[in-house]
């Protein structure tokens, strides 16, 4: 399954301020923590607590998110489905950025271990 033109914009311009209350709701909902999210979203971007609270701060997009972002040279390991879409097989770079934090949360929400949320590394 393919992601569209329209769905594509649609995630570039939305902002991970708007989305990250979801990320902390959805994690703490299950017994998870705020710290243990941030650990994952640092792992995936580079960016620590204050760089993280910087950028949802200044309603950053996802496009200036994962633009700023130093990917996880590993982030290629996280497959899987995520909102009805194959991981592995989406082909903007940014839409594919965006399905890797989701599945992370998602991971992490599902109770699944540290070490393999964060690919052994």
């Amino acid at each position: 399954m393919n992601t569209t033109d329209k769905h594509n914009e649609r995630i570039a311009r939305m902002t991970f301020a708007s989305v990250y209350p979801m990320y902390v709701q959805k994690v703490e909902a299950k017994g998870r923590t705020k710290e243990e999210l941030h650990q994952v979203i640092q792992w995936l971007t580079g960016f620590d607590d204050k760089k993280l609270r910087d950028l949802i701060e200044k309603k950053v997009t996802f496009e200036t998110f994962f633009q700023m972002a130093s990917l996880n040279p590993n982030a290629g390991l996280i497959t899987g489905l995520i909102c009805g879409y194959r991981i592995e097989e989406i082909e903007n770079p940014l839409t594919k950025q965006a399905r890797y934090l989701d599945k992370l949360v998602d991971e992490l929400a599902k109770g699944r271990k540290m070490e393999k949320i964060l690919r052994g590394s």
